[in-house]
């Protein structure tokens, strides 16, 4: 409309935040001093209401900026609360009880000062003044940046109600008013308390407390119209004072304006006469009859005033504005005055206005220099306020408040309804019950059982339904009844409760007092059980809600320039109002459900019409059709009422403050309407004008269908005909589907998220990236449920909101004063267009996403989905989280994938798939399919992954790094739920062959880790089988052997595709390096299986063929992620050019499983051996066997590697020399090595030790395993002698048989020079003939016999030796028994010599 909003005419009231608990209020008790009076308690007032508004409340900048108090009394008791609508203040609620009083109507005063705010307080008896501290000096910075504060009454606990400079007796004054219902307080320039009281004799009583930082005494004055002044002590017991005045010049109502150094006081008394006093001066300046600006006051004139009231409105740059109500039996009249000074300290009143009235009943009424709000009780006691201009409104005509209905007074319930679920749903739907009149409810239907009433809004529900419920079944007599009678019974006691709720919530609901602020513009109505805000109508919705009366009267130019147009929109209005009236509940109810229901509203409101035009008994669609004869143009006028409601916009709010703005700025301006009550307030408006517009909506559409219908007469033409069907129509409904939405959206509570799945929400919302932005906050901790569109309000809608009022302000910020009328419409206006559904942006949606508000948000979107075509894609992707949540997987895939056909065009979709590094690589879609998969990944639905990326997979195309990220992404999770001839088919298809490599190596590992080794090993792995051995080998190189069989699934490799050399060389490796890395028996014990199964593997293969590559001995493999090796100066060491190559042939496989087995044998028989025995070579290996006492596996093992047996023999002669000098230990000790080896033969004729085993055993060995040159006697006899061991004989006379010199020469090398001599005779003695056979000769000395020798120089060392010392006679019959032997053996040799010539000479 060309005109709109330029004059908002009309106000809708807003309750405040009725979900909140009931009010905890800390109670403190006033008591009194002195004796108490008799006529104590006798006084009986009504109850009473006011408020008090921060001198700066309206400053942008300000501590005190939204702040005021408000307070009720009732008897003796005291509430005072103080809000904010910026923050939520702790401690901002106290009663106060003074015993024995009553507080007086009005009694309650608030001024502040610099650093105090002052509660000065009017008992029937005693007056009161309360010090606290001021707003600016509770904070260290002026700058708010908590969404929680302390209210000034925090520590009003520490107050002294007893100090007697702050509490005092009103004293018995002879002529001071009993009963008085009006007062007056305040504070002087000097900061004492005066406290202003009606005289009966038709004076004022001042009573005065001094500063309360200055000694004084208290004083009491009374101003009389003689300016006669007495002072009266405190404690005087004067006699009457007396004036001229009679009982009819009694004030019934007081006001005071302080000037600079004066106080006025302005008394409206019962002769009608407005007085003025000054303080000061204490004389009356002015004295005005009310009478002379009444035109009929004929009855007034005989009668004393009754109801008149008084209010001053003052303005530094008007002046001061006196407001006077004049109360007739049944009318009243508003005079307003405005005060006038002239020299000589003169005073008179400027008549500005006389405004009429037909209320009977002013509850009260407040004035501004512009303005008169009043509130009246009217006749069926229905609250009704209203508001006029008294400057410029020449009509005289009030513009109204639109109250806040109260509750249906009855529940209608259909035949397939529950009455449980629709009495509830009645009670806590928000918006029409306050939880303090539920509560008091609950409390008297119980019949006094004890009950917690501080409960929560969802608490709350719980007790009622369990309380009536409870009531029904103590009622129910009968075991047996029909359905229909408990259904009955069912009805009957939720109605009860239902009524009972009513009546307090009527109560509760009654005003006591309207609060105007004159530096913001706000009117709140305090009413007895909540506190409400008056707000400005929209044009359309004020045209509509309008009285027919006032719209009559309406200025057309605040519609349109066009006289013509608004002519035509009102008359549009009046066909829809009465097509309002004349809609039914049911017909209302059919449209609701229809759009709720999701059904076309064209269809619903054609029906609609058809029953109205059905039942029109009063010819109502007749006054319509000749209304609408009246519009010259209806199609023009019907698009201006929808552009007007219509929030679509294409250019989407900005988010966030303007960084250009200070910090502190910034910071202040976050905190503006932040508070739990302005989130209720703005949202309630919401709600309210959503309400409206859908049924100006709704009506709307039922008209266009009469329109229609009319069609064929002279309404319309053809043209717009067609165009109504086709245009408007379709404009009207989407219209109204949207208010229906944002309606529900409204009325739709929060539910509370436990801190749990908070954190779940947060981890995907960082998965997605989204956790940083704005509408993702956690939800904060609030008393009541919000509803959805607050909780929006509170978290994200109120800072983009204020950010844009103030991103570009018309004037200096540090000037900017806060209009309340005109913030609340612009803030409801903004969140509307952020709300609206048909705009770009999911501020909303988010907000419920990022809250978990799943349930809510599932139910917005199904209720969005079918007719609205913006954010398509953003609500089936948040509709699939949901469906996540929910557990319907299937659902939220299907969902994820309509988006998808969206990337690109939404902003929330765009946002989602935005890189903070910038770097973009793949197509949009494919980034959102990443996101996706990503999301549904930690959500834990592999099935879901894989269904997607297969889909997504279709759509990549020739993109080949998105083909490999989702083939990737499929075998992964193919991988995860075993489907493993799947994941290898994905792996296949991998494009990128680095991916390919990866996923390979996971594959392996993987399945090695589950067991699942036939898979492993069947899978063909075409053009892939040198990188399965390179990852297999890899593994097994790298990791432990003990716990994992890389090599075993090498091995099973290789022999299922009959590559047994491969195979053998794996198991040889394998078995290498279980000898060097696992020194354990059952290491060993893998190692002789590996190289058994290596040794198998070459018996498989040709001949020719079988032999393998030995694998370096101590190798390091090269490993993926091996750090190089360095040298000691730290740098890397150049990798060997050229590396030796050894080939195993089958024979040195089995020479290596035999020496395996051995280390086996060794290990088993001795465990300190294992930690050497695996890696030890053969050589070592007859040590540790020597060692160990095997003999006979250390001679096995010489023989399979060809080694000599000198060691076993060295070693068991020695164990036979410990045995010899060893004790019993030794002996038992020994029995276990000797029963390892096996003896030749057992001796059983006589007891054996074991010792003598042990040399049985090595004489066994001599015997067994004889060489050319003797060598293991050698050793045997050398070892024995060099530890001094005289030689057994049978080993001395096994030696003589095989090399007797050998022996001599041992002997010699010992010094043992007898036995020498003894040996020498002997072997002479064989040679001769005498003994031979035990020296092994064969044919002893003789011509005939081969020829003999004896070992000369062996011998002659002997003499040599026994030569040396001439002085031993032992040794020189030692050196001649030799040299006889010699002797006779050199003439038996010439002998034997000639003989030996002679025969040869024949």
């Amino acid at each position: 409309m060309a005109a709109a909003g330029a004059l908002e005419r009309s106000f809708l009231e807003l309750s405040g935040a009725e979900r909140e608990k009931p009010r905890h209020f800390r109670e403190f008790t006033a008591c009194g001093v002195g004796p108490v009076p008799a006529a104590a308690g006798t006084a009986k007032y009504s109850e009473s209401a006011g408020g008090f508004h921060y001198v700066e409340s309206g400053k942008l900048f300000a501590v005190t900026r939204n702040r005021f108090i408000h307070w009720k009394t009732s008897g003796d008791t005291l509430e005072l609360v103080e809000e904010s609508l910026d923050v939520n203040l702790l401690n901002n609620a106290v009663r106060l009880k003074f015993q024995n009083c009553s507080i007086l109507p009005g009694g309650v005063h608030i001024s502040e000062t610099q650093n105090h705010v002052t509660v000065l307080i009017l008992t029937n008896q005693t007056v009161h003044r309360l010090l606290l501290p001021h707003p600016s000096r509770m904070y260290r910075s002026e700058l708010v940046t908590e969404s929680q504060m302390q209210s000034i009454f925090t520590d009003i606990g520490k107050v002294d109600f007893r100090d007697p400079c702050n509490y005092q007796f009103i004293p018995a004054v002879p002529g001071l008013a009993p009963n008085c219902t009006t007062s007056a307080a305040w504070l002087s320039s000097d900061g004492e308390a005066l406290f202003a009281l009606p005289s009966a004799s038709g004076g004022i009583f001042v009573l005065k407390l001094p500063p309360h930082d200055m000694p004084g005494s208290v004083s009491v004055v009374e101003l009389k119209q003689s300016s006669v002044m007495q002072r009266l002590l405190t404690g005087w017991m004067p006699t009457a004072i007396r004036g001229d005045q009679g009982p009819s010049d009694r004030p019934l109502s007081l006001a005071v304006h302080c000037g600079d150094h004066d106080a006025f006081i302005f008394a409206l008394c019962q002769d009608h006469k407005l007085r003025m006093w000054s303080f000061k001066d204490q004389m009356c300046l002015m004295v005005a009859d009310m009478l002379e600006y009444i035109p009929v006051n004929k009855d007034l004139q005989l009668t004393a005033g009754t109801g008149h009231k008084l209010r001053l409105a003052f303005s530094p740059s008007l002046g001061l504005y006196l407001g006077v109500y004049m109360h007739a039996s049944k009318h009243g009249q508003f005079c307003v005055f405005q005060l006038v000074s002239t020299e000589s300290n003169r005073y008179s009143l400027d008549h500005i206005s006389s405004l009429f009235t037909s209320q009977e009943t002013l509850v009260d009424f407040a004035l501004t220099t512009t303005d008169i709000w009043a509130l009246w009780h009217d006749v069926e006691n229905q609250t009704a306020v209203k508001y006029i201009n008294f400057e410029h409104n020449i009509a005289g005509q009030w513009n109204p408040v639109f109250m806040q209905p109260p509750p249906e007074e009855e529940v209608l319930i259909r035949d397939d309804q529950d009455p449980r679920e629709i009495y509830l749903q009645s009670l806590f739907t928000p918006g029409r019950f306050i939880s303090a009149a539920l509560c008091k409810a609950l409390q008297i239907f119980c019949r006094g059982t004890e009950r917690n009433l501080d409960l929560s809004w969802i608490e709350l529900k719980k007790e009622v339904t369990l309380a009536v419920e409870s009531e029904l079944q103590s009622n129910v007599t009968q075991y047996e009844f029909s359905q229909e009678e408990f259904r009955s019974l069912q009805q009957e006691f939720w109605c009860k409760f239902y009524a009972c709720c009513l009546q307090y919530q009527e109560a509760l609901s009654r005003p006591l007092a309207l609060h105007l602020n004159p530096h913001t513009n706000m009117v709140c109505l305090l009413k007895k059980g909540y506190l409400s805000f008056l707000v400005p109508s929209s044009l359309v919705d004020h045209l509509y809600l309008l009285p027919d009366e006032n719209l009559l009267t309406e200025d057309e130019t605040t519609i349109s320039d066009d006289v013509d147009v608004a002519r035509d929109v009102i008359c549009l209005i009046k066909c829809l109002r009465l097509i309002g009236e004349s809609v039914t509940m049911d017909m209302s109810l059919m449209m609701e459900m229809s759009c709720y229901n999701l059904q076309s509203p064209e269809k619903v409101a054609e029906q609609i019409l058809e029953d109205l035009i059905t039942v029109d008994v009063d010819n109502v669609m007749e006054d319509i059709c000749g209304k609408l004869q009246e519009i010259r143009n209806p199609i023009h006028a019907i698009g201006l009422l929808i552009r007007e409601m219509d929030y679509e916009t294409e250019v989407e709010m900005e988010k966030g403050f303007n960084p250009a703005q200070p910090l502190n700025v910034r910071m202040n301006l976050s905190q503006l309407y932040g508070s739990g009550t302005a989130s209720h307030v703005v949202c309630r408006g919401v709600c309210k004008i959503a309400s409206t517009r859908f049924l100006i909506c709704r009506d709307l559409l039922i008209l266009q269908q009469l329109l229609v219908r009319l069609g064929d007469t002279v309404v319309l033409g053809a043209r717009q005909l067609f165009q109504a069907q086709q245009d408007l129509l379709h404009r009207t409904a989407p219209l109204l589907l949207s208010y229906h939405l944002m309606k529900w959206a409204s009325q739709c509570l929060a539910t509370d998220v436990p801190v749990d799945t908070l954190e779940c929400n947060l981890q995907h919302l960082s998965v997605l990236e989204l956790s940083d932005s704005g509408p993702l906050m956690a939800n904060k901790c609030v008393s009541s449920p919000p509803t959805i569109v607050e909780l929006f309000f509170q978290d994200v809608a109120r800072k983009h909101i204020i950010a844009h009022l103030f991103s570009e302000p018309k004037a200096p910020l540090s000037q900017t004063g806060m209009n309340w009328p005109e913030m609340i419409t612009a803030i409801t206006n903004y969140l509307l267009q952020i709300l609206w559904p048909s705009n770009p942006g999911c501020l909303f949606l988010e907000c419920l996403m990022g809250n978990c508000q799943y349930v809510q948000l599932q139910g917005y979107i199904q209720l969005l989905n079918p007719w609205c075509q913006v954010n398509v894609g953003s609500c089936r992707f948040m509709l699939g989280r949901c469906y996540l949540v929910t557990g319907e997987g299937q659902k939220a895939l299907e969902c994820f994938c309509q988006a998808a056909s969206e990337v690109g065009k939404e902003e929330f979709l765009d946002r989602l798939i935005r890189s903070d590094d910038g770097e973009v690589e793949s197509p949009p879609r494919m980034q959102y399919y990443d996101k996706v998969l990503r999301l549904l990944d930690v959500v834990g639905l592999p099935e879901l992954v894989i269904q997607l990326a297969t889909a997504a997979v279709t759509e990549a195309g020739n993109d080949w790094k998105s083909q490999a990220t989702l083939r990737t992404c499929i075998f992964k999770h193919h991988l995860d739920l075993g489907h493993n001839s799947q994941a290898y088919e994905a792996l296949t298809q991998i494009p990128d062959s680095s991916r390919q490599l990866d996923c390979l190596r996971q594959l392996v590992v993987v399945l090695c880790e589950r067991s699942q080794l036939q898979d492993l090993v069947e899978f063909p792995y075409v053009n892939l089988h040198n990188e399965v051995v390179g990852i297999i080998e890899s593994r097994a190189r790298a990791v432990d052997l003990m716990t994992h069989n890389y090599y075993e699934l090498l091995y099973a490799f290789h022999i299922y595709r009959h590559n047994y050399r491969k195979a053998g060389t794996v198991m040889f490796e394998y078995g290498m390096r279980l000898g060097r890395e696992v020194r354990t028996l059952r290491g060993l014990e893998k190692q002789g299986n590996c190289y058994l199964a290596a040794l198998t593997c070459l018996r498989l293969i040709r001949p020719e063929y079988a032999w393998i590559v030995q694998p370096a001995a101590g190798a390091v493999y090269d490993r993926p992620g091996a750090s190089p090796k360095r040298n000691h100066d730290g740098e890397c060491t150049a990798a060997p050019t050229s590396r030796r190559i050894d080939i195993l042939e089958l024979a040195d496989l089995e020479r290596e499983c035999s020496l395996a087995r051995i280390r086996l044998t060794l290990a088993q028989h001795d465990s300190s051996a294992v930690a050497v025995a695996g890696s030890s070579s053969a050589e070592e290996m007859v040590a540790l066997l020597v060692q160990a006492g095997l003999f006979d596996t250390a001679i096995s093992l010489c023989q399979t590697f060809k080694l000599p047996l000198s060691p076993v023999f060295e070693g068991l002669a020695f164990r036979c020399i410990k045995l010899q000098f060893g004790g019993e230990a030794a002996q038992a000790e020994a029995w276990a090595w000797l029963a390892a080896n096996q003896l030749s033969s057992v001796i059983t004729t006589k007891e054996s030790s074991a010792t003598d085993e042990a040399w049985r055993l090595l004489s066994a060995y001599l015997d067994r395993y004889r060489v050319q040159n003797n060598l293991y006697h050698h050793c045997v006899i050398n070892k024995l002698l060099s530890h001094g061991v005289p030689l057994p004989t049978w080993l001395t006379n096994s030696y003589k048989k095989v090399d007797a010199a050998e022996l001599l020469r041992l002997y010699l090398n010992y010094d043992l020079l007898e036995e020498a001599v003894d040996l020498v005779s002997e072997y002479v003695d064989a040679v001769l003939g005498k003994g031979h056979q035990y020296f092994g000769i064969e044919f002893p000395l003789s011509a005939t016999a081969p020829m003999v020798w004896l070992p000369y120089s062996a011998i002659d060392q002997l003499l040599h030796t026994l030569g040396e010392n001439s002085a031993n006679h032992h040794n020189i019959a030692l050196s001649q028994k030799i040299l006889d032997k010699l002797e006779d053996y050199q003439q038996k040799v010439d002998k034997a010599t000639r003989d030996l010539l002679y025969r040869r000479n024949l």
